[in-house]
């Protein structure tokens, strides 16, 4: 279900055991994920809200839905998906979850923000680091962590096996994959990564970008030109 409000764009998908509400946050349209199960306890996957407005339609969903934010989580560092990880951090009192390879990214923000006229203020109490095959637990929930760079250098992919569903981040699009051009990119691992982590996923694993509509594994095999 897609609704709208103060312009802001957001999705509520409830599985059989995990609700998935995504806001679509910032000027570059991001998607910020926010996944809960029946005990309430809520991670919150790249906090892009920049914006007072923003950060309290984060909030008022948290607090409407009575949940418990217990983890903050990014699929990586780039600008547009940790630009609320400041406010998430001191509201809730989490530290930033990413891979280590993700640091130099994250130290780069502030010089980043100003090429782009924003500004970026980085959390103050440090972070946590996510290893590759990393379980994520919540509430009486489990993401598996999947090694997904070439994007960026330390890009994780969050795959959750019996609802068959996997938020990727800037990995995968609908009908695309993600910019490589960018400081630690590459295309040549980037598609490796799509290939040997995402694309052997079952087929109707639902895929969660970091921008646009939700996809599937096997819509993509059948039809991303970057792929064939």
């Amino acid at each position: 279900m897609h609704d709208i409000i103060d312009n802001a764009v957001y999705t509520n998908i409830s599985h059989s055991m995990i609700t998935i509400y995504s806001f679509v946050f910032n000027p570059f349209f991001e998607n910020t994920y926010l996944l809960h199960d029946q005990t309430r306890e809520c991670v919150i996957i790249d906090a892009g809200c920049s914006t007072p407005k923003e950060e309290k339609m984060l909030v008022e969903y948290i607090e409407r839905n009575e949940l418990n934010p217990v983890r903050l989580l990014c699929t990586h560092c780039h600008i547009d998906h940790v630009l609320g990880a400041r406010f998430v951090g001191d509201t809730y009192g989490l530290l930033p979850e990413f891979h280590r390879a993700e640091q130099v990214v994250m130290d780069s923000l502030p010089s980043v923000g100003q090429m782009y006229g924003i500004e970026v203020n980085l959390p103050e109490r440090g972070n946590k680091y996510i290893e590759t095959g990393e379980i994520i637990h919540f509430g009486v929930s489990e993401l598996e962590t999947l090694f997904t760079p070439g994007h960026s250098p330390g890009s994780i992919s969050f795959y959750h096996a019996q609802e068959r569903f996997c938020i990727s981040g800037d990995v995968l699009f609908n009908g695309s994959i993600g910019r490589t051009d960018l400081p630690g990119g590459s295309y040549r691992l980037l598609i490796d990564s799509i290939e040997s982590q995402l694309m052997t996923l079952p087929p109707e694993t639902m895929i969660y970008s970091g921008h646009g509509e939700t996809t599937s594994v096997g819509f993509e095999q059948k039809n991303n030109p970057f792929l064939q």
